[in-house]
């Protein structure tokens, strides 16, 4: 078992930047891909960014290509989300995700077993 606690969100204007954590506590996290998803108002939730187990390895919905950036520390056993340029559409609660399913399922929520309990971020115009 595994617990996630993200922090890191807030209020912010359009084009600046916040910088997500997700620490984990009850197992290491190396083991499992991670990945970021957010949810709007009235939208699914969906997928923003993975990183492999070994954090050599990163995938990023096309809204967020060049703008956000996905690491991992597995000695403190923390992932971290970058979000540079913001743009109101990126207003949304923001959740950590652990998965033990390969690579190629990474874009699924389905696939993640924990969840942390989200961080609202707010863009402001």
């Amino acid at each position: 078992q595994v617990q996630l606690v993200e922090s890191g969100g807030g209020l912010v204007q359009a084009g600046g930047s916040l910088r997500l954590s997700c620490a984990a506590s009850g197992r290491t996290l190396s083991i499992y891909t991670m990945g970021w998803f957010r949810q709007a108002p009235g939208k699914e939730r969906e997928f923003v960014a993975a990183i492999s187990r070994s954090g050599g390895t990163a995938d990023y919905a096309d809204s967020v290509k060049g703008r956000f950036t996905i690491s991992r520390d597995n000695a403190k056993n923390t992932v971290y989300l970058q979000m540079n340029s913001l743009t109101p559409e990126d207003t949304a609660v923001y959740y950590c995700a652990a998965s033990s399913s390969g690579w190629p399922s990474r874009r699924s929520s389905y696939e993640y077993g924990y969840w942390g309990q989200g961080t609202q971020v707010t863009v402001s115009t």
